[in-house]
């Protein structure tokens, strides 16, 4: 199956003699984290006493760069758009396997140069949001607003909200006590930015399903799965409240998240660890909020990573997607969301890395399921 990719300077394709410098593209995508880009190039000698690449516009402070992938017979991807912020030059004697190695940030990093104190009055955190993302020329995801009650307001008469950060360090701090994913994306194309505030969304339809032995293709040559039940399955919090004489409780035991297989973490443990909560808010209900956050965050306690190559699945994977995974036995075969992606493109390859997390196993395997439920 063939695929092809398209580097993009400031909106523009770049030349296409530009492609067979190129050694290695690598492109990280992340639930929780800035997207990434390193970029290999081959550099030389320039005729002219000068060095290929090192001065290019292309590779300057701050120039813009986009990756566009389109799989065979499927749409365009935009898995990268950003800025370039850092080079590192290698030079051999002779200017012999000389090579520039790039790096960059997805355009999240726009908004992480002015530290500010700024304060939000009588505003939801979604509403915030919305707003930073607005004043950073970045639409809204849709997800953004139909999340819109899952979180609090800040007024007058309790606790306004401050800042005191650039406006992405404070987004991903409102996001993580709301037990929210903050990420700034591109999805078809570049110059098109889109800002998530929002819960994962577990309840889409799976995007592909990876097999590990597959009769028909080699897919899958390897998958590593771990669980890990060192996390709370409840959470117990207190505060007094200066907006009346009677304190806030919360004892809660859902994330509010929707479960991706059978039986979630307390479920499968038969052991409750309980966390207590220590914060500051306005009303019962913030409280209960912040308490299901943590659970949120700590609730994906399974974890499964591979690699497959784009040729095998057809598809580019995205961060924020459902796959199922099929053929691994009844406890682990099943839904997971797509928690990061590392894209690494060569000129004859196209590898995807990914991690992927869930929040729940499936059912026991029966008696007679055999090594690992049927996998062998």
């Amino acid at each position: 199956m063939a695929h092809t990719y398209q580097l993009l300077l400031g909106g523009v394709p770049v030349d296409a003699s530009f492609y067979g410098a190129v050694t290695q593209l690598q492109v990280e995508e992340n639930a929780d984290l800035p997207g990434a880009i390193q970029i290999a190039v081959v550099v030389a000698a320039d005729g002219s006493g000068d060095l290929t690449q090192v001065n290019s516009s292309m590779f300057s402070p701050y120039a813009n760069l986009a990756v566009v992938v389109t799989a065979d017979g499927k749409s365009p991807e935009c898995i990268f758009d950003g800025y370039v912020l850092s080079h590192k030059l290698h030079l051999d004697r002779g200017i012999v396997s000389s090579k520039l190695k790039v790096w960059g940030q997805d355009r999240s990093w726009s908004m992480n140069l002015t530290e500010k104190t700024h304060e939000w009055p009588d505003m939801t955190d979604v509403s915030v949001a919305s707003a930073i993302f607005g004043d950073n020329s970045i639409t809204p995801a849709p997800d953004n607003a139909a999340d819109a009650d899952d979180t609090a307001t800040h007024t007058e008469s309790g606790h306004t909200l401050m800042q005191r950060a650039s406006d992405i360090q404070f987004l991903r701090q409102l996001a993580r006590r709301n037990g929210k994913l903050c990420r700034v994306f591109c999805a078809a194309q570049p110059g098109q930015p889109i800002g998530y505030f929002a819960k994962p969304n577990l309840t889409a339809s799976p995007t592909a399903t990876l097999t590990l032995n597959d009769p028909q293709q080699k897919m899958l040559s390897e998958l590593d799965i771990e669980w890990d039940v060192m996390r709370p399955d409840e959470v117990v919090a207190g505060q007094d409240l200066l907006t009346g004489p009677d304190p806030a409780k919360a004892d809660v035991t859902d994330s509010g998240l929707p479960v991706l297989a059978d039986r979630n973490l307390a479920s499968f443990t038969g052991q409750t660890m309980r966390a207590m909560l220590t914060t500051t808010v306005d009303d019962n209900s913030e409280l209960q909020m912040r308490a299901a956050s943590l659970l949120r965050e700590g609730g994906f306690f399974v974890r499964c990573t591979g690699k497959v190559t784009l040729d095998a699945l057809g598809l580019v994977l995205r961060v924020g997607s459902i796959v199922e995974i099929d053929g691994i036995g009844t406890v682990h075969s099943g839904k997971y969301f797509v928690w990061s992606v590392s894209h690494t493109i060569k000129q004859d390859s196209y590898e995807m890395a990914f991690v992927l997390l869930r929040n729940a196993v499936g059912s026991p395997p029966s008696s007679s399921g055999g090594l690992l439920g049927g996998l062998a």
